[in-house]
Parts: structure tokens; C-alpha cells; sequence
């Protein structure tokens, strides 16, 4: 499941969420209620708004030597580490 960065606007706290590609987040309530953190102070009606850096999926081929991708052995050809 992907990862998202949303940042609130009344406080600006940017906090990382997973949720499904489709799910939008709109309120500080929402957000907090799946990050599993304390609303605080913030009103639970404030303004968050998804950051253009969020949809990070990390998975096992992407960690490690790149030994997973071909990298280690020329056949990848996309990715960096083969150039």
C-alpha cells in the first residue's frame, strides 16, 4: 500500500500516512485518525492537503544490492545503477 505526505494547514505539521491509491484525506480529523496520533490542539475540522511527493510504494526489489533488478549483472538497462 503507498505512502502519502499530507500537510495541515493550520499547523503545518506534515504527517506520512499509507492508504489506498483512491482515498483522499481532507481533514486534520481524518488525518490523525489514520496516522493513529492525537489531534492535540489542532481543530478537527482544519484544512490538509496531499503533498505532490506522497505514493511512495517501497517493496523487497527495491531494497538491498539491486542484485533483485538485474543491476548487479548489466540487464536492467532503466535503472541507474546499470548505467
Amino acid at each position: 500500500m503507498p505512502t502519502y505526505d499530507y500537510q495541515c494547514e493550520d499547523n503545518q505539521r506534515t504527517v506520512e500516512v499509507r492508504h489506498g491509491i483512491e482515498e483522499q484525506l481532507s481533514t486534520w480529523q481524518e488525518l490523525c485518525e489514520r496516522a493513529g496520533i492525537d489531534l492535540g490542539e489542532t481543530r478537527a475540522d482544519a484544512p490538509v492537503q496531499r503533498l505532490a511527493n506522497g505514493g511512495q510504494v517501497v517493496n523487497s526489489a527495491s531494497l538491498g544490492s539491486g542484485a533483485a533488478c538485474g543491476a548487479s549483472d548489466n540487464r536492467c538497462g532503466g535503472c541507474p545503477m546499470s548505467q
